[in-house]
């Protein structure tokens, strides 16, 4: 494998900036920086609330949540890591802090997103995206992921919880208004994958992670370059799982025979 396509496999800062020079995709994708004190002031600043997450990384390790609040005593800065929280009424010790917790290793930062919740949890959604057998990039499973009790991702190798979309929507759209938002993330997932794949022929499927906020708008959190086909086995209807299963052999098929 070539250094440029590993890259791309890995780094979220470059499958970031790649999607960026899509007219129709960049918009919906929350601001994303790079990890240092000046940007951490800048992006709170201008949202309240971010995460910070590992430029390389799995299951949502590492992913911090980051806010700062004001009231009648001054500033408050917060972070959580894992199901712990850390507070801080300076800036310097707060950023300290959390420069301690990266490891010295590169992170970015990315706009937060008030994710829409299943009770108390957020969720957001995984749109697995696949090269059909004719060569054509499809919306092959959508399935929603439940954060679990007091933490902040979704992951399921996390202890996120998977659910179908008609579960999670239901509270919040009616059949026909869910039939739209299913099109609506269908359609962004094929988008994503066929830019991409302009960019980096040699992906055959990718996972776009999806959050709805509070006015059902899809933000494209972030793309695994390697999702796991075996969570849809996970719903109770098995014809997703089968599709998935299906394009997944035609094109390791196709690999190795080319």
């Amino acid at each position: 494998m070539g250094t440029k396509l590993k890259s791309a496999l890995t780094s979220k800062w470059i499958k970031t900036k790649v999607l960026m020079q899509s007219s129709e995709i960049s918009p919906l994708i929350p601001e994303t920086v790079k990890f240092n004190k000046a940007n951490l002031k800048t992006m709170l600043l201008k949202y309240g609330m971010i995460y910070v997450k590992p430029e390389h990384g799995t299951y949502g390790n590492g992913v911090m949540k980051v806010e700062q609040s004001k009231d009648s005593h001054g500033i408050e800065y917060k972070y959580q890591s894992g199901t712990k929280i850390k507070t801080f009424g300076a800036y310097d010790s707060f950023y300290s802090s959390l420069k301690k917790a990266t490891r010295r290793r590169s992170y970015l930062i990315q706009r937060g997103i008030v994710l829409l919740k299943h009770g108390k949890h957020r969720f957001d959604i995984r749109v697995m995206v696949q090269l059909s057998p004719r060569g054509k990039w499809e919306s092959t499973g959508l399935i929603g992921r439940v954060a679990e009790k007091g933490k902040i991702v979704t992951n399921y190798h996390n202890g996120g919880t998977l659910m179908s979309m008609e579960k999670l929507l239901s509270p919040y759209l009616n059949d026909a208004q869910q039939a739209q938002m299913l099109r609506i993330l269908r359609k962004l997932g094929e988008d994503t994958g066929r830019f991409y794949h302009k960019k980096y022929p040699g992906f055959k499927q990718i996972g776009v992670d999806v959050g709805l906020d509070n006015h059902m708008t899809p933000w494209i959190i972030e793309v695994n370059t390697s999702p796991d086909p075996y969570i849809f086995k996970h719903l109770p209807n098995k014809s997703m799982y089968r599709k998935v299963m299906a394009y997944r052999r035609a094109n390791m098929k196709k690999k190795s025979t080319s």
